[in-house]
């Protein structure tokens, strides 16, 4: 089959199916010369037809565009892009190398090989191909974004693959690992108690970019197309497919009262280095993609070989583009954003004051309605707290490394845990932001999970390849008397204890708590802290635990449901402020009430939630001391006495009561176990 081509447009980018054919734009200032390669559904490895683009005819401007009769949905297509191979001044062009569309909607990887990307030579058999996907086909039967407010929102982080890829997931073995596995499992993230999924990345990635041909990308942080969902979490071998099943996963968390937040990678891509492959950017316009220093060597903020260039115009267009796509037409309700400090960099890679990239996408008419999370450091600066905007949230590192170290008693941290209780107003509050802009979490996908985290003093990462140099060597971590898996009960008790212990001031502290996967079932990686590229069983959500950590499952299920049922922690401004709905007030104590004790050598802490226009007070008690300590209680009010809710240092069920089953308090005063919290309310 023969198609007729004409000129084209330049807008849009990318290929846009019309009723008479596909029209196809593409970005390159340098080029010399540009074709359009065609390929058969069926024969990948051979062009069905090939296009040259005259700069007389099919340039306007910077934009390479042509228009081909006949071309509809589901065509496969890829570019050739012909210029200097000059790495010295920062050029990359290569004609023999077939490229990704920067806006393919999706792509087709059967005869991918990585290999053949990097090196010299003609790969257009063994090269991806793109996809030409026509916009608003799909019936969204109603859909619209949820819009929780993050005041109650509870986000769980979740990787896609390894949620249902263990065959203890009961999951069809073709669903397994897939989108349409995931909403098989919906069910249990709604008797969880959670409101919106983190997914971790869904852009298409190279699950081939790993320093070992013997290990996979699994985490998914090296995109190569950022428009397409990842066709591995696909159950079918349709492209066009592959989009649809991720839109019915996203339907189905929506109809369960569940949002879906992307993990989006904007700072860099599976291109690496100078020694890295060519698959798209580095062949179409390098030199406007990515960071170069004064010598055209790639600036490297994000650790994996190269820097997107966020803030050229080309890219911050692409960014916009790509988010609104992942808005209008797949119905995300928000994003976090991977490595977002460098986002704010010009493009010489200094900080910027007020970047143009980030403030477009805060005030962007399309992107008002949804979530945008930053991720406030690259490997070079750190701007918790100091990300620019009015509209951001951010992920609290700092909670995450203060509460562990509290937790296991660490010296001078009294004051600084209660900072992190009280949503960090010494970080966020002269932004003068709604405090539950602070993502709380004690773990995420980047270091050890909760349960390792109290059976692990040290990374064990042996697997990965990289002789334990890689991860993070300080985790703020304690084993509790063993490392690793024991029989010891004493050992045991005391990491079930410090697993509540991480769970309830999470659940319990001002700000909107993340929750990583399975760490409410006691989830481990055998003290990987750094699994990305481990798909396998190391990393994979084990179904078994469901049933064998059952306690503390119903555990979290419970504070998750005390959370969003206690309007302390659905409070839009901080406590203690004035501007505070009827005046919330956190007063904080010690092991007296009212008397914080804020030494160096403190290990307790208290604080009391109270409101008049709220019908009882919440008390919480911490002693991260190895000793049994008593604590001084308030007064009862109004001659309704303290009911004691939560005590982490008892076994299931009596660890977390209902209001109504919980045990009175008589006295002024409550023991406390070593390493344990106690939470009593009043007033009912």
């Amino acid at each position: 089959m023969s198609y007729h081509a004409q000129t084209g447009r330049s807008a849009p980018l990318g290929a846009t199916v019309y009723p008479e054919g596909t029209n196809f734009s593409i970005f390159s200032k340098y080029a010399s010369a540009v074709e359009l390669l065609l390929f058969d559904a069926k024969d990948h490895s051979t062009p069905l037809q090939i296009f040259r683009l005259d700069p007389d005819n099919h340039k306007t401007f910077y934009y390479w565009h042509i228009f081909v009769e006949g071309v509809h949905e589901g065509q496969l297509y890829g570019w050739k892009i012909y210029g200097p191979y000059a790495p010295e001044i920062g050029y990359y062009f290569d004609g023999n190398k077939l490229l990704i569309d920067p806006y393919a909607r999706a792509v087709v990887m059967d005869t991918y090989e990585r290999e053949a990307a990097r090196h010299p030579g003609d790969n257009t058999a063994k090269a991806i191909k793109s996809v030409v996907v026509a916009n608003g086909s799909y019936d969204w039967e109603g859909d619209r974004p949820l819009n929780h407010p993050y005041s109650h929102s509870i986000i769980y982080e979740l990787h896609v693959g390894g949620f249902t890829k263990h065959e203890s997931s009961g999951v069809d073995d073709k669903l397994r690992g897939t989108y349409r596995g995931l909403i098989e499992k919906i069910p249990y993230l709604q008797a969880l108690g959670i409101n919106s999924v983190e997914l971790m990345p869904v852009q298409q990635f190279d699950p081939a970019d790993v320093p070992d041909s013997n290990l996979t990308n699994y985490w998914g942080y090296s995109p190569i197309a950022l428009f397409a969902p990842h066709t591995g979490y696909a159950s079918t071998d349709d492209p066009v497919g592959a989009i649809n099943e991720f839109r019915d996963m996203v339907k189905a968390l929506h109809r369960a009262g569940i949002e879906v937040i992307l993990d989006v990678v904007f700072n860099h891509t599976g291109e690496g280095g100078a020694d890295g492959p060519i698959l798209s950017f580095k062949s179409i316009e390098n030199r406007a993609y990515y960071m170069l220093d004064e010598h055209y060597h790639y600036r490297n903020y994000s650790g994996t070989g190269n820097t997107l260039n966020a803030n050229h115009s080309v890219v911050r267009r692409l960014i916009r583009d790509c988010l609104r796509y992942w808005v209008d037409e797949m119905h995300v309700d928000g994003f976090r954003f991977d490595l977002a400090s460098i986002l704010s960099r010009d493009e010489a890679g200094r900080p910027v004051q007020n970047p143009p990239i980030l403030w477009e996408i805060e005030s962007d008419p399309v992107l008002a309605p949804t979530k945008i999370i930053a991720e406030a450091w690259d490997v070079q600066q750190y701007q918790l707290g100091n990300f620019v905007g009015d509209k951001w949230a951010e992920w609290n590192g700092a909670y995450r490394d203060d509460i562990r170290r509290f937790l296991k008693g660490d010296q001078g941290m009294t004051q600084i845990a209660a900072n992190r209780i009280n949503a960090s107003p010494d970080l966020f509050g002269k932004l003068l932001r709604d405090p539950n802009r602070s993502i709380n979490f004690v773990t995420c996908h980047d270091g050890f999970t909760l349960n390792d985290q109290v059976s692990y003093n040290q990374k064990h990462n042996w697997a990965n390849g990289e002789d334990n140099r890689d991860g993070h060597n300080d985790n703020h971590s304690w084993n509790c008397g063993a490392e690793g898996p024991t029989k010891d009960l004493v050992v045991q008790q005391r990491r079930m204890r410090q697993v509540k212990n991480h769970l309830t001031l999470l659940l319990l502290s001002q700000g909107t708590p993340m929750l990583l996967m399975g760490d409410e079932v006691r989830r481990t990686q055998r003290g990987n802290n750094n699994a990305y590229c481990q798909d396998n069983e190391l990393s994979w959500f084990d179904w078994g635990a469901v049933e064998e950590h059952k306690d503390i499952l119903r555990f979290t299920r419970e504070l998750i449901q005390l959370n969003l049922k206690t309007p302390y922690f659905q409070e839009q401004f901080y406590w203690n402020s004035p501007k505070a709905l009827g005046g919330s007030r956190c007063q904080f104590g010690g092991v007296r009430n009212n008397h914080p004790d804020w030494s160096h050598h403190s290990h307790t802490l208290s604080y009391t939630l109270k409101n008049r226009g709220y019908p009882y007070r919440m008390h919480v008690m911490v002693n991260a001391y190895w000793e049994h300590l008593n604590f001084q209680i308030p007064k009862p009010k109004g001659g309704q006495p303290w009911k004691r809710i939560i005590n982490t240092a008892v076994e299931s069920p009596n660890d977390i009561l209902s209001f109504e089953d919980a045990p009175v308090i008589r006295g002024g005063g409550v023991y406390v176990n070593a390493r344990s919290v106690v939470v009593l309310v009043d007033g009912q």
